[in-house]
């Protein structure tokens, strides 16, 4: 089939997380999934999809079925040769997921990241105040590819100089070549490259979280009392540094374009900064940064009518859900001023998004911070350019006109 009698409305509905088409605006294909095939099948790529809100918030948190043990990316659930390593909590269900996430939620709360708040800002000056005066501004040169990996390497006590590297490393993880699956990198997921900041913070403590790490103690799920290992340590600075950077980022480009294209609502929440937070809880239902999340099927279990037969693979269709008229009346509308029942971006039960405190603050402060400074913009469109990747959605540059 070509891509034009695939998508047309009298073919039948067609998804495909590869193609760039449809990735560029996925949003009239999860309509069609929503009201044709609520269950949906790919045999070509060996997955089903489910697309509506009320589906995924019924299935989502069910991880005895629905299983993050081989991963929570398509590409990895199908690699026979993957092995996740101990401490790879995100990609692994109780008791083990329990012990570490008790670990990691003791030293990455709610309140530790709101306390962040002034350094956040300090961040954001630094980066903005230079642009003061001028013409122009990309929202992901200029700040989108700073601020998040200046945060987390505060929280981990990564020096400034490491920081690019750092983000560089974890973005490279999940870019795809256009078109084709991801490749399994098992070594991006490990935490190779961060040995040496471990080494140096056993002999020299500080007040950050990777200190904490070293020191903390835990019951693993054998029930025993211990510290983490190296590697565990290793993973677990992995991890967060991919929960602060990439989240964030994705969040950044996405304000701008967003309300680059909707100047009435812009300018309300320049002339209101109540309604900053409204906004970002907004930007996060309508276009988030992590638009599908992948499970492995442990069981058969009937959806819709039909056995999703076990050792399948699901796709969680985050953001269709987000746009589900039947849960958001006009759904496919921006609208800041939207109340009503919250959206699904971070997810649902124990593998809600760890980062998800961390992204709404750099959020909310990053815009606040930028409409001080640029209470319009128009977005340069033509030399806008999103991402390649199959498991995040964003912009790898938005340059845009100030004024």
């Amino acid at each position: 089939m070509t891509a034009q009698t695939e998508t047309s409305a009298d073919a039948p509905v067609y998804w495909d997380p590869y193609r760039p088409d449809l990735g560029n605006d996925p949003y009239p294909t999860f309509r069609r999934l929503r009201e044709e095939a609520p269950l949906y099948h790919n045999p070509e790529y060996g997955f089903y999809a489910l697309s509506r809100f009320a589906d995924i918030e019924e299935h989502f948190a069910n991880w005895e079925i629905f299983s993050s043990s081989r991963s929570d990316i398509l590409e990895f659930i199908q690699a026979e040769e993957l092995e996740v390593p101990p401490g790879m909590f995100i990609w692994q269900d109780p008791p083990q997921h329990t012990a570490y996430r008790a670990v990691v939620a003791r030293v990455f709360t709610p309140k530790r990241m709101n306390a962040l708040e002034a350094q956040i800002r300090a961040y954001c000056a630094r980066c903005l105040d230079p642009l003061v005066g001028t013409d122009r501004f990309d929202f992901i040169s200029d700040l989108g590819a700073q601020l998040p990996g200046g945060v987390i390497g505060m929280l981990l006590g990564i020096p400034d100089e490491d920081r690019d590297a750092v983000r560089e490393r974890v973005e490279g993880a999940l870019r795809t070549e256009e078109g084709k699956p991801m490749e399994l990198d098992q070594a991006a997921y490990v935490g190779e490259g961060f040995e040496d900041y471990i080494d140096w913070r056993v002999n020299n403590p500080s007040d950050d979280l990777m200190t904490e790490l070293l020191n903390v103690e835990f019951k693993d799920d054998t029930g025993t009392l211990r510290k983490l290992t190296r590697d565990e340590i290793l993973i677990f600075v992995n991890v967060l540094a991919g929960a602060g950077n990439e989240t964030t980022s994705r969040l950044i480009g996405w304000f701008g374009k967003v309300l680059g294209d909707h100047p009435d609502q812009r300018r309300a929440i320049a002339a209101n900064p109540a309604l900053v937070n409204p906004a970002i809880e907004e930007i996060l239902r309508f276009e988030p940064p992590g638009p599908s999340v992948a499970r492995y099927v442990m069981k058969d279990v009937e959806v819709h009518g039909q056995v999703v037969p076990a050792g399948s693979v699901m796709l969680f269709l985050l953001a269709s859900a987000n746009r589900d008229s039947a849960r958001f009346p006009d759904g496919d509308t921006f609208n800041i001023h939207r109340e009503g029942p919250p959206h699904i971006t971070f997810g649902r039960g124990i593998h809600s998004c760890l980062g998800a405190a961390l992204a709404r603050v750099e959020g909310r402060v990053a815009l606040d911070e930028v409409l001080k400074r640029f209470p319009d913009w128009t977005v340069d469109t033509a030399n806008a350019k999103l991402s390649s990747s199959s498991t995040t959605r964003g912009w790898d540059t938005l340059p845009s006109f100030i004024g």
